[in-house]
């Protein structure tokens, strides 16, 4: 009986062992949104976590500077042209980096893909600014989703604790 006690035990103790080490590390994801069949855009980021009981913004997360969620910045595909607050955007690669604020939200669209973290501003493209609002509930996790708002227009949603930025892409 202690024999099988002692093969329960090992298995479990490897579970919650993977399962700290997890909490503590960031994912890759990708959000997307298909205008139709043949043109889309995808935006990967990473993942991660945020412990809510203490202040986010402002101290982990610092206010009106350059930010790579996770550390490393989002990278944007686009198959097609694609325009943002009236700004076009080839068909290709970019990264992507948050300007938070107390109130206000940027969204910095750089031609540079280099994904070490690090923000060049002469690689930027362009700066737009993004709706802001407040969540009712915090969202401990750091997420990026595509809505269809109109034919051919797609809200990019970023949520973290309580806020929520968003900005609109439009199929050109």
């Amino acid at each position: 009986m202690c024999r099988i006690a002692r093969l329960l035990v090992l298995p479990a103790q490897l579970l919650l062992a993977t399962a700290l080490v997890a909490q503590g590390t960031s994912s890759q994801a990708t959000a997307t949104c298909n205008f139709d069949p043949n043109d889309q855009l995808a935006i990967e980021y990473q993942r991660f976590n945020v412990n809510s009981t203490k202040p986010v913004f402002g101290h982990e997360i610092p206010f009106n500077k350059e930010w790579a969620p996770g550390g490393k910045p989002m990278t944007l595909f686009a198959n097609s042209t694609i325009a943002i607050a009236g700004h076009d955007i080839p068909a290709g690669a970019y990264t992507l980096f948050l300007l938070p604020s107390e109130k206000q939200w940027t969204l910095i669209v750089s031609k540079s893909t280099d994904t070490s973290g690090r923000y060049d501003e002469n690689s930027d493209l362009v700066r737009v600014p993004m709706e802001y609002g407040q969540l009712q509930q915090p969202e401990g996790a750091f997420s990026v989703f595509f809505a269809h708002v109109a034919p051919d227009q797609c809200s990019m949603r970023v949520d973290l604790e309580k806020a929520r930025a968003w900005v609109i892409f439009q199929k050109k």
